[in-house]
């Protein structure tokens, strides 16, 4: 993504199983967070929301690049750590630094909640951070396509913390440049997976470009454990990906 993410078409909410925990929404302006842990922490969670906005606005009111640019600003050692995984992903994939906003968002506000929980899932604009002490699906959403919310991805407790990040160019907000119904990514970084799903998803302007998205995301495999790409009525996977 290359903008804050508003609020538009949310049915995706339904992808996430999240059986035994407690639900709760925060929202900040165009930050809106569908959360599940063992207990209401809705007020930690919205203070930790307040503190990473207020990270990243004033950072952008100083640099306003870094709001509106599309390829990557300059390094920048003296700033908060979101910040700092912003701009890496950014490097890292060759995409603007907001192209991770949802990520990064999702998954430090989810690990302060880790600190008094022991199950966390943070949902934002389709983007997940997800830490459970058991098994989970977490469905993808893909619009209009043959496979629409009939794929899901299944992920095994061992390897939580995850992200789970998708980027389309034909369902919601998404900033791509490419034709995807869904381009999900899996990663142990929700900050890594939301550039990542954004660089790929560029790439597909065509069915037949699945299996050169494919090939790029191989060239990252210690940052991208598995990606779903899904257009029309052909879906492509590579990586350490169990769908059902």
């Amino acid at each position: 993504m290359n903008r804050w993410k508003d609020n538009h078409q949310r049915v995706y909410r339904k992808s996430v199983s999240s059986d035994n925990l407690v639900n709760y929404n925060v929202v900040v302006r165009e930050t809106d967070l569908l959360i599940s842990s063992d207990s209401d922490l809705a007020s930690i969670a919205l203070e930790s929301t307040y503190k990473y906005r207020r990270y990243l606005e004033s950072y952008i009111d100083i640099h306003p690049d870094f709001l509106t640019s599309l390829s990557p600003v300059p390094r920048d050692k003296l700033v908060p750590e979101i910040i700092k995984d912003m701009i890496e992903a950014s490097f890292l994939y060759n995409v603007g630094p907001m192209a991770s906003v949802a990520g990064a968002i999702a998954q430090y506000v989810g690990r302060d909640l880790l600190m008094h929980s022991e199950n966390v899932i943070v949902e934002n604009g389709g983007d997940i951070f997800i830490s459970l002490k058991r098994k989970s699906r977490v469905g993808i959403f893909s619009g209009d396509s043959a496979f629409g919310f009939k794929v899901s991805l299944n992920l095994r407790s061992d390897e939580m913390p995850l992200g789970i990040c998708t980027s389309s160019a034909t369902v919601g907000p998404s900033l791509s440049f490419g034709s995807a119904d869904a381009v999900c990514v899996k990663s142990y970084s929700a900050v890594l997976a939301d550039a990542a799903a954004t660089a790929i998803g560029n790439i597909i302007k065509d069915k037949k470009d699945i299996r050169m998205a494919l090939r790029f995301a191989q060239r990252f495999k210690r940052t991208i454990r598995g990606v779903v790409i899904i257009i029309g009525d052909h879906l492509g996977a590579w990586g350490d990906i169990e769908l059902s």
